[in-house]
């Protein structure tokens, strides 16, 4: 992989995270199609820590206010006066978080070789993009859209935690999925989102570090590490540009454009690879 081909998947990377259309399919698909290898979903994986950074900067006072709370919760912080109503939805939702992220960790440790592997079939990557489409069209026909991330229980957050891990199945996509998720619970398509980026943070942060340390491992196998650092930085800052568009989206608009788009794709992906165009 040349410096030009890891700016543009960096881009791809960055530019697709975020929105529910799959980045993991994106990067598959791009190469195939301009008659590149396929990076890998190790590749893919450390790419992300550039999106990670980009949720990181974008959402600094909710990040860091829940951090705070989490430990605080910890340590004996434990003084009645002090457990104001902000102070413990911050420390709930903390936990709430980390729990969530307990499916997606070890479904990805148990099907880490079919992630990598079998799992990136394009024709896979096909059907999962319009199948999730079809979830999502029902989620926003049902959708109440009454309910913010304040009103999340426990098992609210499970729930979205456990629809997090099907977007170890490149196709799905994290945000999409998670997002679709928050809309059967009734939250408001801005609050599923919001909820969706900070579900995110530790399984990026964990994924990316897993697979970095095994790409330095192995010397970073055909992309460089100069290369694997533009790709890294390329994300990171379409990643931000990505979150701030989608949040402004979903203020006033449906996710209809990508149910649409996702669909459209996905049949364009099975089609070209069972004409031999792409594989």
């Amino acid at each position: 992989m040349d410096s030009l081909q890891a700016l543009i998947i960096g881009i791809v990377q960055g530019l697709t995270e975020f929105l529910p259309v799959s980045s993991t399919a994106h990067v598959r698909i791009v190469p195939s199609l301009l008659g590149w290898e396929d990076p890998g979903a190790a590749v893919t994986a450390v790419t992300q820590l550039g999106t990670l950074a980009a949720v990181f900067i974008y959402f600094w006072n909710d990040w860091t206010g829940l951090l705070k709370a989490g430990v605080l919760s910890v340590t004996g912080f434990s003084r009645r006066h002090s457990w104001t109503p902000d102070f413990t939805h911050q420390a709930r939702l903390a936990w709430f978080i980390v729990l969530g992220t307990v499916p997606i960790g070890v479904c990805g440790l148990l099907f880490k070789d079919y992630i990598e592997n079998e799992w990136r079939s394009l024709y896979l990557i096909g059907g999962a993009l319009m199948a999730l489409a079809v979830l999502l069209a029902v989620a926003e026909t049902a959708a109440r859209h009454l309910r913010t991330i304040r009103d999340m229980t426990f098992r609210d957050t499970q729930w979205v935690g456990l629809a997090q891990a099907l977007a170890l199945i490149p196709g799905v996509s994290r945000s999409g999925v998670t997002l679709t998720a928050g809309l059967f619970i009734g939250l408001t398509r801005e609050s599923a989102a919001r909820f969706s980026f900070l579900l995110s943070i530790p399984a990026i942060t964990a994924s990316g570090l897993l697979e970095l340390k095994d790409l330095m491992e192995n010397g970073f196998g055909g992309i460089g590490l100069f290369n694997l650092v533009l790709a890294t930085l390329a994300a990171g800052v379409v990643g931000y540009a990505s979150i701030a568009f989608l949040i402004r989206w979903l203020q006033t608009r449906s996710t209809l454009i990508f149910i649409i788009y996702r669909i459209v794709i996905g049949a364009v992906i099975i089609g070209l690879a069972y004409a031999g165009i792409i594989r």
